[in-house]
């Protein structure tokens, strides 16, 4: 019996026909249909083109399609973990080294603020990841068609760097946004002072942030133009109170008083829930022109103080005019001289 290897030269011309028809590295469909016909080119580039190729691009397309699934569902359990920890988890750590009560540390409920900022981060790692690898299935698509990726690949790096220049201000939004919901500068609901753009969030994306102002003003602010932020109602607040006395008052019994009215006020059933501490008389704060200004705090839950400082400033004006403690204001002489005769 005779083999193609016991004749060299026809092996080595087989070889160069088979490299010829199906290229250099070829496919199982193209070099089983070349072994099948006989080394028919025709029918083998034919086979080649409507079955070979369709099936390594639907190959790529499925393991894209897997790829793209699984790093999707473990960037959001790894992003979930570390911004938003399971709860349960954590209980039963807790547990395990002796602490009976895990909600007087962990809280009775999960913080939905968590959750959120979880979802957003992964939604924006996962996109990231899913436009990365469907580019890259989609050059391998181009190359199984035998385009040269030379000046393809060059396009694209020119087109990219153009893009990159044309867009600074939308990749630098992007980024800004990206790191504000990483170190969760401020979520839905927060009141935020932007700088030029005061009022409460109603929507944080990768590239603006929504804010209402107490005007009703809807303010849509870039992330990338946000060169502070100031988040008044994040974990806990502070009511501030400032309130004039004369000079002539009794400055110790305005502080007693002041301090017995706002336990009063602080310890009702409408505010005991959100207050957060005793209020704290801090003392003289300024000798004024019309009169000694008086500065009080009170620990409040965020997004409370606004209101507790109303009720407090209407609590001691009631307090102060029935003790007969002057709240002064400023008087002016007026002087009316008639004409010279």
């Amino acid at each position: 019996m005779l083999y193609l290897t016991d004749f060299p030269e026809l092996a080595d011309d087989g070889a160069s026909t088979l490299t010829g028809t199906c290229g250099s590295e070829p496919k199982f469909v193209c070099e089983q249909v070349f072994e099948a016909t006989g080394g028919n080119e025709a029918l083998t580039q034919i086979a080649d083109w409507l079955i070979g190729r369709p099936l390594s691009t639907l190959l790529i397309v499925f393991v894209a399609w897997i790829v793209t699934r699984v790093a999707q569902r473990y960037v959001r359990r790894l992003v979930t973990r570390v911004v938003a920890p399971d709860r349960d988890a954590t209980a039963r750590r807790l547990a395990m080294i002796g602490i009976d009560n895990p909600t007087s540390i962990m809280g009775a409920e999960a913080d939905p603020r968590r959750h959120a900022r979880a979802t957003s981060i992964s939604d924006v790692v996962g996109s990231s990841i899913t436009v990365l690898i469907w580019v890259v299935a989609a050059i391998l698509v181009i190359g199984e068609f035998g385009f040269n990726l030379g000046p393809f690949i060059a396009g694209a790096g020119i087109a990219g760097v153009a893009l990159g220049f044309g867009a600074q201000s939308l990749v630098k939004d992007c980024i800004s946004g990206l790191f504000m919901l990483v170190e969760d500068q401020y979520g839905i609901g927060d009141i935020v002072d932007l700088g030029e753009a005061i009022g409460e969030v109603e929507q944080v994306t990768l590239r603006t942030t929504v804010l209402r102002g107490l005007d009703g003003t809807v303010w849509h602010v870039p992330n990338g133009e946000v060169q502070r932020v100031g988040n008044k109602s994040q974990l806990w607040s502070v009511a501030l109170v400032d309130i004039d006395v004369a000079y002539d008052s009794d400055i110790a019994a305005a502080k007693n008083l002041m301090l017995s009215t706002a336990t009063e006020v602080c310890t009702s059933e409408q505010w005991s829930p959100d207050v957060l501490e005793e209020p704290i008389v801090l003392g003289v704060e300024s000798l004024g022109a019309d009169g000694i200004t008086l500065r009080m705090i009170v620990k409040t839950s965020p997004g409370s103080q606004w209101a507790l400082q109303r009720d407090l400033r209407e609590a001691l004006k009631a307090s102060y005019d029935s003790a007969g403690i002057e709240i002064p204001f400023p008087q002016r002489s007026v002087w009316v001289r008639g004409d010279a005769t």
